[in-house]
Parts: structure tokens; C-alpha cells; sequence
């Protein structure tokens, strides 16, 4: 008896793939793009020092960011808006006829400043460069709201890919009858890089300028329906 269940319990398995393959189904890529002008920029901003010994490269350094993070909050922005990303303290060498010559020892300190303001950019850089900041680069464009962007470009696609899966279910002569499957087949996005803006080039111009424009949310989903 009990091998005779085992046997009908290894049996279903088989049964119900023997079903769905027997079932008709449709299988179609749905695609959308929401775009949205970005209410959030992420500037990295770093200051470079040097100098003959390790503590006047730091010392140099260390009033040199100082002075960069009281204008950063001189111009309204919230301390939560200004992170460290790293701190390098090394001595440069040259090399000459296969011999290590020891130059300056530099000190760099690198922060990134996110503001939900995207028109104060240029504001922003031009106001580090002058008070010491020496690179900005990094300037990536972002959306507050990116989960609820990303939901709706999904619901798009998925919108995108019944619709072709009706489609070719009238053109069968058929209809569809219940969704099977939906993959989402989500990538990452992969920014450009952005041109380094060195302090010369910021300093030249009364304000610099920034262009924006409007981020792309990509969606691509897979859609299994059976037809009736």
C-alpha cells in the first residue's frame, strides 16, 4: 500500500507538467521609459595640498576643507547633505635614471554634497571652488522619488507586454485566458562619466553653467499568459 502512494505521489509531479505543456501560451517582452526631470544632484567635490612634510600637506589640507564646509553651510545646506568619501596622505616621487627621488607629500580629502535644489549646482560649485576646493567631478543627476518612478515604468511595461500578448491572441483566434508568469528584467543603469571641471575653468565664469535635463527609468518584463 505504501509503495503504491509513493508511486501516485512521484506520478503528479509528471502529470501536471504533461498539463502545462499541453496548455497554449504566449510569451512577449513588454518595454517602457518614464522620463522625469531630476529634482536631486550628488557633486563630489575634493581638496588637494601640498607640500615639503607630511603635517604642513595636512595642516594645508585641513583649513583648506574647513573652509570649503563653513561656505557649504554658510549657503543653507544641511550637514546631512555633506559626506566624507576618502582621505589620501602620500609622497610623490620621481623617477630618474632608475632612482626614487622624493618630491612634495600630498594631502587630498574628497566629500560628496547632495542637494534636492537641482538650479543651486552651479551656485554650489562655484561658492567650494572659491572658498578652496581644487577638483569637482562626479556630477550625477538622481530622482527623489526613484522607487515610485521605477514602479511605474514596470507597470507600463507590463501593460506593453499584455497588450502584444492580446494581440497575438486575437490574431490566433484565440484569447488569453490568465497570466502564468511575469519576470522583470531589470538592468542597471550605467551612467556616463562626467568631465573633471578644474577650479580654473569654475572660477572663470560668474556662474557655471549646468544642463540637466531629464533622467530616463527603463523597465523591460517578460509576460507567460496561457490562451483559451
Amino acid at each position: 500500500m505504501l509503495g503504491l502512494m509513493l508511486a501516485m505521489l512521484a506520478a503528479a509531479p509528471l502529470q501536471a507538467q504533461e498539463v502545462t505543456a499541453s496548455v497554449p501560451v504566449i510569451v512577449t517582452t513588454g518595454e517602457a521609459v518614464v522620463r522625469r526631470a531630476p529634482d536631486r544632484v550628488v557633486v563630489t567635490l575634493a581638496v588637494e595640498s601640498r607640500a615639503r612634510g607630511p603635517r604642513d600637506a595636512q595642516k594645508q589640507n585641513g583649513d583648506a576643507m574647513t573652509a570649503v564646509q563653513k561656505r557649504l553651510a554658510d549657503a543653507r545646506l544641511p550637514k546631512e547633505a555633506v559626506r566624507t568619501l576618502g582621505y589620501d596622505l602620500e609622497q610623490e616621487f620621481d623617477y630618474v635614471e632608475g632612482r626614487r627621488i622624493p618630491r612634495d607629500f600630498v594631502a587630498r580629502n574628497s566629500i560628496e554634497v547632495t542637494l534636492d535644489e537641482v538650479g543651486r549646482t552651479g551656485e554650489i560649485i562655484d561658492a567650494s571652488v572659491q572658498a578652496g576646493a581644487t577638483t569637482v567631478s562626479g556630477i550625477r543627476f538622481d530622482l527623489q522619488d526613484r522607487d515610485a518612478v521605477e514602479r511605474e515604468a514596470l507597470r507600463l511595461a507590463v501593460a506593453d507586454a499584455r497588450g502584444r500578448a492580446d494581440a497575438a491572441a486575437v490574431g490566433a483566434g484565440r484569447t488569453v485566458d490568465r497570466v502564468l508568469r511575469i519576470e522583470d528584467a531589470r538592468q542597471d543603469q550605467v551612467l556616463p562619466p562626467r568631465p573633471m571641471l578644474s577650479a580654473r575653468a569654475a572660477t572663470a565664469a560668474v556662474e557655471t553653467p549646468i544642463a540637466p535635463g531629464l533622467i530616463e527609468v527603463h523597465a523591460r518584463v517578460t509576460l507567460v499568459v496561457s490562451m483559451k
